[in-house]
């Protein structure tokens, strides 16, 4: 009987070896196994993803509180962190934004000028960019020299702002930036007059009258077009009387020395 039951138990034994093999033949097993470790990996990566979503998150919020306080260096650091850990995420693109505007409120303006100005070259098309074009020409502002230094950085916040105005023209920066427009128009031209009468008390006539004629031309509407037009006139004629003094060879110098 037990000879009879042990026989038994080693033809089931056979039978589910063969089904085993038989079914490995087919590729059940195989495509089985297959659909587990394709179920596995899924759940990992989704556990992983959700993992790096809040980290991300995480980093996100305290660079954005490290902001509001005012700790601008700090928040620079976290949001570089984002930027190179995140690359082409929603959240990188904003912390490249905000690392600009770091640099910006931490008075570093020209570090804050080339950053905008990155963001705008790698990102055209991003809602962002009249933001960062008034940036762009608020930095020029801020790095603007008084009336009677190099105009340099006046001149380009001009410019910055004027191409918001011509391509955004319903941008909500656009009345200050409009606003600054004048004010810097009124300062180039009080270095043009400044300018002019340096040469003029020099008794260089002819460059003094070119900066005057120069603000006639280019600076209407401001206070110093007015002073510019007073001028003119005597201005004018001193040029004439310089000009004939030079076909006479009879100019002479501020020191009295003969015209070269």
């Amino acid at each position: 009987m037990d000879k009879k039951n042990n026989l038994t138990i080693i033809l089931c034994w056979f039978l589910v070896f063969g089904l085993l093999f038989g079914l490995y033949g087919c590729g059940t097993i195989s495509k089985i196994g297959s659909q587990l470790t394709s179920r596995l990996e899924k759940e990992v990566s989704k556990k992983a993803d959700k993992e790096e979503e809040e980290d991300l998150a995480t980093l996100l919020r305290e660079a954005e509180r490290l902001f509001n306080r005012g700790s601008y260096d700090l928040a620079y650091e976290y949001y570089k962190k984002i930027s190179d850990m995140y690359p082409g995420s929603p959240q990188a693109i904003l912390a490249e934004l905000r690392m600009a505007d770091s640099k910006f409120w931490a008075g570093e303006y020209l570090e804050a000028l080339s950053l905008y100005e990155s963001f705008e070259k790698f990102y055209p098309n991003n809602e962002a960019i009249p933001y960062v074009i008034f940036q762009i020409g608020t930095c020029y502002y801020k790095l603007k020299l008084s009336y009677d230094r190099d105009q340099s950085y006046a001149k380009k916040a001009i410019e910055t702002y004027e191409r918001l105005l011509q391509n955004y023209p319903k941008s909500p920066y656009r009345a200050e930036a409009a606003k600054r427009i004048k004010e810097l128009r009124e300062q180039l031209a009080t270095h043009e007059f400044y300018v002019a009468q340096f040469y003029y008390k020099l008794g260089y006539y002819r460059a003094a009258y070119n900066r005057v004629l120069y603000i006639l031309n280019n600076f209407s509407g401001t206070n110093i077009y007015q002073q510019a037009q007073k001028v003119a006139p005597l201005y004018y004629q001193k040029a004439l009387l310089e000009t004939k003094e030079l076909a006479e060879g009879t100019k002479k110098d501020f020191w009295g020395d003969r015209f070269p």
